[in-house]
């Protein structure tokens, strides 16, 4: 069961988004308390006694008494509100829980054993699919965290929720069956038979030769050895007889 957390809390006098900023600008967190049919209760907290509990990113799932006026409040925290540019939390909501109270909670998902899966081991790769599962369960009752052992486990190989031993009293909030990871094969870079190496110009990109080019020898260059002169001029017509 996940540990409770004792906080602090004054009643404060008036609602609305003036009330709630004249609470900020004293240092409190404004919030409220509902649920378990009974009436709301405007309350206000200290920032630095709620801050580190909500930055544990499990605030949602744990249980919190709210000591209000000397007395305490079973609750369940079911929404933290931050300021969009400085990022402070400006509001917290708490839902009263009755006797014997069962609630679905979110409850964070961990893995080990990670150097004993044949399939990691031979090259595989974990995709971790669900950090997080739904669970349904009595409100004080509520695990810290699921555990999955992948021992054994092979490429291609998943694991879904049920597959799972869930504590007593607990049970899947989810329709669906959940899968949380499966190990799945390295991507290969394959290299095309047709592919030119390195440094080669693509057939696609190399130009034709020129016959004509080919056969005229380039400007001030010297004929080839053992090729024909040039025909000398034509020589002169012979003289007339007298």
């Amino acid at each position: 069961m996940s540990k409770i957390v004792n906080l602090k809390a004054t009643i404060r006098g008036g609602a609305g988004k003036g009330a709630a900023r004249a609470v900020r600008r004293q240092g409190l967190v404004p919030g409220v308390v509902y649920g378990d049919s009974q009436t709301p209760q405007i309350i206000s907290l200290t920032y630095k006694d709620i801050e580190p509990h909500v930055n544990t990113g499990r605030f949602l799932s744990t249980l919190v008494d709210v000591e209000v006026d000397g007395k305490a409040v079973r609750a369940i925290p079911r929404d933290v509100q931050f300021d969009p540019v400085k990022d402070r939390i400006t509001h917290v909501d708490f839902l009263r829980l009755g006797k014997d109270a069962k609630i679905a909670v979110n409850v964070p998902v961990h893995f080990k054993n990670q150097d004993l899966a044949p399939g990691i081991k031979a090259g595989g790769v974990l995709n971790i699919v669900s950090h997080m599962v739904s669970l349904y369960c009595p409100a004080d009752y509520i695990p810290e965290d699921i555990s999955i052992d992948l021992t054994g486990m092979q490429v291609s190989q998943s694991i879904h929720l049920s597959n799972i031993k869930l504590p007593d009293r607990v049970t899947s909030a989810s329709r669906d069956d959940v899968t949380l990871c499966v190990i799945t094969a390295q991507a290969k870079e394959e290299v095309s038979a047709d592919a030119p190496a390195a440094g080669e110009v693509p057939a696609s990109n190399q130009k034709a030769p020129d016959p004509k080019a080919a056969a005229a020898p380039a400007k001030g260059a010297a004929p080839a050895k053992g090729a024909a002169a040039p025909a000398k001029a034509a020589a002169a017509p012979a003289a007339k007889k007298k």
